[in-house]
């Protein structure tokens, strides 16, 4: 069969038409319908303006990979970038996100790709949390040997700060009546400790209270029923190691000399860049040696070595709540702080009263 020559277009010629009720009929021969489709001859606009793109090597980062094609592909239209300068390692590394693409891929921060990788998301406070962990510890202590009245200077930071560290540690942000809440919790502990002569009744008492307000607080909140759960539990457990921080004032002066040096010095132990289980055990050594050197200044003696290693625990776990999950540096300022001190203030009271 031989093809007919190209013929000119008629708009007006006959053609089938579809009217209400029929089917439009197509061309039944497929080379029929070429004699009434205009052909260009010559170059077009892409042919003329668009230039073929080479091959190349692939671009980790601008490349787009696909599954039908092996090769990356790379539209010709998008505005290349300037190149990555030298130092954008250290610059990502410190920021937490990947590099900044062309092609549209999404920043990752460290935690997705942590575990997306299998690995712990976690990043525990370097040493300038350490370092003011240190240095509330030694302000507890020597207020500690000043007075009670003085140990409350101290302490009242320590409170709020555990309170607000503990929201943020939760992801919940703002939380001022939470925080708020946590703190006049700490605060009424207190003044129940100097009224009553620092009993310790006076910390589960005003545990008990604040447990209530915040279920009053939570139960008139508007929001999810999953979201004011998880606002119950971050409150009551902020209002209760704000509350517990109150051991200090409870427990006995040389206790609290002894007990808030190991702390620090077990804290600033572990900051070191050890691998985890050689700095955890020197952390502890350091704080029973530091316990051994501070009770010979008190009447412990001796037996300051096992309220400080009992105390250093404590801490060692505070310290590690606040690295859960790729803390922010704002978590790290807060309950990288304050949370080894509150965890502390428990056995200090105890191993205190046991070793007088």
């Amino acid at each position: 069969m031989t093809d007919q020559p190209n013929q000119p277009y008629d708009p007006y010629g006959q053609q089938p038409q579809a009217w209400p009720g029929q089917g439009y009929q197509g061309y039944e021969d497929p080379h029929a319908a070429q004699q009434y489709t205009q052909q260009w001859q010559g170059q077009t606009w892409e042919t003329q303006n668009h230039q073929q793109v080479s091959a190349q090597a692939p671009d980790p980062e601008t490349a787009i990979l696909t599954p039908q094609s092996p090769q990356p592909l790379r539209s010709p239209r998008t505005p290349q970038g300037p190149a990555a300068p030298a130092g954008a390692d250290a610059d990502v590394s410190a920021s937490g996100y990947g590099p900044a693409t062309v092609g549209g891929n999404q920043r990752v921060t460290d935690a997705q790709r942590a575990r997306a990788e299998g690995r712990s998301p976690i990043i525990e406070p370097g040493m300038q949390p350490a370092a003011l962990t240190a240095l509330l510890g030694l302000l507890l202590a020597g207020a500690a040997a000043v007075g009670t009245y003085a140990l409350l200077v101290p302490l009242v930071v320590l409170q709020a700060v555990t309170a607000a560290g503990w929201f943020r540690l939760n992801g919940m942000w703002p939380a001022r009546q939470g925080i708020a809440l946590g703190f006049a919790g700490a605060l009424a502990a207190d003044a129940a400790l100097l009224v009553s002569g620092r009993s310790p009744s006076a910390i589960l008492g005003t545990l008990g209270v604040w447990v209530l307000l915040a279920l009053v607080l939570q139960l008139r909140s508007h929001a999810d029923p999953d979201e004011r759960m998880y606002g119950l539990m971050a409150t009551v457990a902020a209002s209760a190691l704000a509350i517990v921080a109150g051991g200090y004032l409870a427990a006995a002066a040389d206790a609290v000399t002894v007990g808030a040096v190991a702390v620090a010095v077990a804290v600033l132990a572990r900051a070191l860049p050890l691998p985890t289980p050689a700095s955890v055990v020197v952390a502890l050594l350091a704080a029973a040696g530091a316990g051994i050197a501070t009770g010979q200044v008190t009447d412990l003696g001796t037996s300051g070595a096992l309220l400080g290693a009992g105390a250093a625990a404590c801490a060692l776990i505070g310290h590690r709540v606040a690295s859960y999950d790729y803390p922010s540096r704002f978590v790290h300022f807060t309950a990288g702080v304050a949370l080894p001190l509150a965890a502390a203030a428990p056995a200090v009271y105890v191993l205190g009263r046991a070793l007088a």
